[in-house]
């Protein structure tokens, strides 16, 4: 029988509406006065926050909905298929906004960003070029390249190896965070998004960006699924799970910046993944099952893609002077929202939608690259 898991579909537009409200606060003045300050301030972190959701999620759910007749070349292609036509396409918008400013940008710059490999450079114009958020992308497309080998290691994991395998996990998360703040050079400071200088980017970088090391957030969701699907995760609810997740981002705020940007923070949203796995496979309540946060859901990757060009565009257009009123900057934020969300739909309708119903599909064949987790049952593909 097959199993769904439409929580986690729906949670993925909360994690994106949450990168959303960071870079409307930061990029825009829509916003004035002391309000916006304190949103600025609370809002700081929501976007890694995130983005490692979706680190974590994407190992999860590509661990959950392996199958055993999958090829290596069948799971490449269809992952290309996921994001790489998204990716161009709002690279190509983006490019139009980028032509039409000052913005610098280089050769290298653009080769990267056009081939999904911006995170790999550790400087803040090539990582963040183009398209500023498709740099996780790079991250995704190690990611894919490394789960046909990550995948079956896990797998030889015996059952009551899980929880300790899950435990080296997150002391590699953590061991990274003390990597950067004590082996990597603090020098030059780090001005913009609320730093004055504390950190330098090579160590944000290394952190946020270098996808090896955000590959251990997506081993973290392989091994989560594992657990889950072995019957091993302990009794926590759905709202128990997203208060912990919630917690966890009160807590990234008062952590030291390089502890709050990325994986050690971002693992709180974990039992969040697997509480949401769980409440679908026993039909509990979800609010996240919804028909209408599954449509917001299925768009959220249109949504991230495209969201960062509309928010910057009408910043530029605005200029940095121009001041609104609360109610007045209150209302341009849900028009960007709702843009935001008109645009997504259009490009997941037009766009990624046909395309991964034409060469999206599964192909079955003998040979075996990638094989499903113990005890689970065959799942259809979310991600």
């Amino acid at each position: 029988m097959l199993t769904r898991l439409p929580s986690l579909t729906g949670l993925r537009f909360v994690a994106a509406l949450m990168v959303f409200a960071t870079h409307v606060v930061w990029y825009t003045q829509l916003i004035p006065g002391d309000t916006g300050v304190k949103l600025r301030d609370a809002f700081a972190l929501s976007g890694s926050y995130g983005v490692g959701f979706f680190f974590i999620l994407s190992g999860f759910v590509l661990a959950w909905t392996a199958r055993a007749s999958d090829t290596t070349a069948s799971f490449w292609r269809r992952r290309l298929v996921k994001i790489g036509p998204m990716h161009w396409v709002t690279f190509g918008l983006a490019a139009l906004f980028v032509l039409s400013t000052d913005r610098p940008t280089r050769t290298v710059d653009w080769l990267a960003s056009l081939t999904m490999q911006q995170a790999w450079f550790p400087d803040i114009r090539t990582s963040s070029a183009v398209n500023g958020v498709s740099w996780s992308l790079a991250c995704e497309f190690f990611f894919y390249l490394a789960f046909p080998v990550l995948f079956p290691v896990v797998r030889r994991i015996r059952e009551e190896w899980l929880w300790p395998a899950l435990a080296v996990v997150l002391g590699l998360i953590v061991g990274a965070f003390l990597v950067a703040t004590y082996a990597v050079s603090d020098r030059p400071g780090l001005i913009g998004f609320g730093l004055t200088g504390e950190v330098s980017f090579d160590q944000v970088w290394f952190v946020y960006f270098f996808p090896p090391v955000r590959a251990l957030e997506f081993v973290l969701g392989i091994v989560l699924a594992r657990i889950v699907a072995a019957g091993r995760w302990p009794r926590v609810g759905l709202a128990p799970a997203f208060a912990i997740a919630v917690a966890g981002y009160v807590l990234a705020l008062k952590l030291p910046y390089l502890a709050g940007t990325a994986g050690m923070s971002t693992v709180w949203t974990a039992p969040l993944i697997a509480a949401a796995a769980v409440a679908d496979r026993q039909q509990t309540p979800s609010v996240f099952r919804r028909p209408a946060m599954m449509f917001l859901g299925e768009i959220s990757f249109a949504f991230y893609m495209v969201h960062w060009i509309i928010i910057v565009t009408v910043a530029d257009r605005l200029g940095p002077t121009r001041t609104f009123s609360l109610a007045t900057g209150s209302l341009m934020v849900l028009v960007l929202l709702a843009a935001a969300v008109v645009s997504a739909t259009v490009l997941y309708w037009c766009v990624e939608r046909p395309l991964m119903r034409r060469f999206g599909r599964h192909r079955p064949a003998a040979a075996v690259a990638v094989a499903p987790p113990a005890k689970a049952e065959g799942q259809r593909v979310l991600d």
